[in-house]
């Protein structure tokens, strides 16, 4: 039997440290993990059931130690966002997965960008449709290297930030997630059966903001390191 359309190659991630790689299969996104982000974006932050959405895995863009992502501004915007995330790693399979037991499924933790069409997210929210063409678009999730649970332990506490020219935009810690990384594994394992590969973008910190053709953003997480990507 033969592919008519030959099937794709995965989207690789590296592994810091080693010459192994991770295929990403899904990619999940948590909305609105902060509250002081909720706050900004307009929303009260109480504590309401986590909510989720994806991205293709083609999305995703891994950026190497050392390297500077060219990031093309997209198309169809004039609002292109930067959100820095903590990015959970699945490495063990499990549906209906308990608090307790959740952290035990993560193979790694990374940096990741969660880049936006805002005000094409904004337009799809206040008429009731998904956001698919604000969240869900080309190179939207860049990603840095992955480091091991056995290398960085978990993130209980961890600071997160991203500046653009040098200039502070977002800075926070991961201790501030509403729903911790457990929580939401445990949450979402309700939802779908979660792989090895799949991806979870945690959420982001307030201080989220536009950038423009030339902007150097820099987001970086306690023990993780940093990944850069500039606006070309």
């Amino acid at each position: 039997m033969a592919f008519v359309i030959p099937p794709a190659a995965p989207v690789a991630v590296a592994v810091a440290g080693s010459d192994d790689q991770v295929a990403v299969r899904r990619v999940y996104c948590v909305g609105r993990n902060y509250a002081a982000h909720a706050r900004e974006m307009g929303f009260d932050p109480d504590r309401e059931p986590p909510f989720f959405f994806c991205k293709p895995t083609d999305a995703v863009v891994p950026v190497a130690d050392g390297e500077t992502l060219e990031l093309a501004y997209p198309s169809q915007t004039s609002n292109y966002h930067y959100e820095a995330e903590l990015v959970a790693v699945i490495g063990e399979a499990g549906a209906d997965i308990s608090v307790e037991h959740a952290l035990e499924h993560v193979y790694g933790y990374a940096v990741g960008l969660d880049m936006t069409r805002r005000d094409l997210q904004m337009k799809m929210r206040e008429m009731g449709r998904p956001w698919e063409i604000g969240k869900a678009f080309d190179r939207s999730a860049p990603i840095a290297p992955i480091h091991r649970v056995s290398d960085v332990g978990h993130f209980e506490q961890a600071s997160i930030w991203l500046t653009v020219n040098g200039e502070t935009k977002q800075k926070s810690d991961v201790s501030h997630l509403i729903w911790s990384v457990a929580e939401t594994i445990s949450d979402l394992s309700k939802f779908f059966r979660l792989e090895p590969g799949d991806v979870i973008y945690t959420g982001t910190p307030e201080g989220v903001g536009a950038v423009k053709s030339g902007d150097l953003m820099i987001a970086g997480i306690e023990r993780l390191g940093e990944l850069r990507a500039r606006v070309a």
